[in-house]
């Protein structure tokens, strides 16, 4: 029921090896690369967030009691 030789040779098992290896430093090189750009993304993102607000709610955000044009007290007070 064998069909064949007895497996790999062990040129080829190492080779194997070689190749597995050699691709799991490339993986670990793109999730570093990955986490890198997404603590970039995110630092910009705050940075952004922060210079928007000036406000202590942020920027658009109006209290309905003082907003322009009346707000909620000039329009059911």
């Amino acid at each position: 029921m064998c069909f064949g030789g007895g497996g790999p040779s062990k040129a080829e098992k190492e080779a194997a090896a070689e190749q597995r290896i050699e691709a799991e430093e490339a993986k670990a090189e793109e999730i570093q690369k990955r986490a890198k750009q997404k603590r970039e993304d995110i630092s910009t993102a705050l940075e952004r967030r922060t210079e928007r607000s000036g406000m202590r709610g942020g920027a658009g955000r109006r209290s309905l009691f003082r907003a322009a044009g009346g707000g909620f007290l000039g329009r059911f007070g």
